[in-house]
């Protein structure tokens, strides 16, 4: 057992988005990869393809089959008991529930799960990743100075409303609220705290099944998740004097 940093990432779908393009690349500059989710074939599948390159990947798919702070929680305790010699060092919460629909329809149900997936458990996946690091040491290797990089993944929504947009924006407004506070209070014990805006439409399977053909045909018009993952690992070698806590990415012919 090769004694690697980690990275551990929740929300990698079917595994042709943006947290699945961050596995493979985090894999390919020397990370053991940790896979969070809830369909464990999805999981299976993706860990079966990066083990095939030769770096260590587990899944671990929720026992609730949700995310919980009970079902988040022993995830980890999962993670810590695989590699128990290696440090976690980059975290990304990549999840998302996606609720587009006029204010008068959107159901509590429908709240009640967009809050839960963008502010509890972000807020449980960070309490953990923030524990992990707090009992690591400074990792100097180029620079860097940190103890660990926690990533988000926001969105459009995460900095403004829109119509059919109240439920997913006022979630994903806490979810920026909650990684600008971490960046603030654990900052000065050298954890990393990072925020991306994802100013446009991310190309997956499912994207594939709704967007315009013309749209997915023009290269500028979309984002490919393989450069958003680009600018993960940038965030995660950033040295300590220089940090961002939010970017915003969005192709080169988005209107904003």
């Amino acid at each position: 057992m090769s004694v690697r940093p980690i990275f551990v990432v929740a929300g990698v779908g079917n595994g042709t988005g943006t947290g699945a393009a961050t596995a493979r690349l985090f894999a390919s500059v020397g990370y053991n990869i940790a896979l969070i989710g809830r369909t464990a074939e999805h999981l299976n599948k993706l860990a079966d393809e990066i083990r095939g390159i030769g770096v260590e990947a587990e899944a671990f798919p929720l026992g609730s089959g949700s995310y919980t702070s009970s079902s988040i929680q022993a995830a980890f305790a999962a993670i810590k008991s695989r590699w128990p010699a290696c440090p976690l060092r980059v975290a990304l919460f990549n999840v998302g529930c996606w609720v587009r629909a006029p204010f008068l329809d959107i159901t509590p149900e429908q709240l009640q799960e967009s809050v839960d997936i963008h502010i509890v458990a972000a807020f449980a996946f960070a309490r953990e990743v923030i524990l992990a690091f707090k009992e690591l040491d400074l990792d100097e290797e180029g620079g860097k100075g940190k103890r660990g990089t926690l990533l988000f993944t926001g969105a459009t929504s995460s900095t403004r409303g829109n119509t059919l947009s109240s439920a997913f924006s006022a979630s994903m407004f806490g979810t920026r609220a909650l990684s600008q506070s971490l960046a603030k209070e654990f900052g000065k014990e050298n954890i990393h705290v990072a925020h991306a805006i994802i100013d446009g439409g991310i190309i997956t399977d499912r994207t594939k099944t709704y967007a315009p053909k013309d749209v997915l045909a023009n290269p500028d018009r979309v984002v490919h998740p393989e450069n958003v993952a680009e600018s993960y690992l940038y965030l995660a070698n950033q040295g300590r004097s220089a940090w961002t806590w939010e970017l915003d990415l969005r192709p080169a012919h988005e209107k904003w």
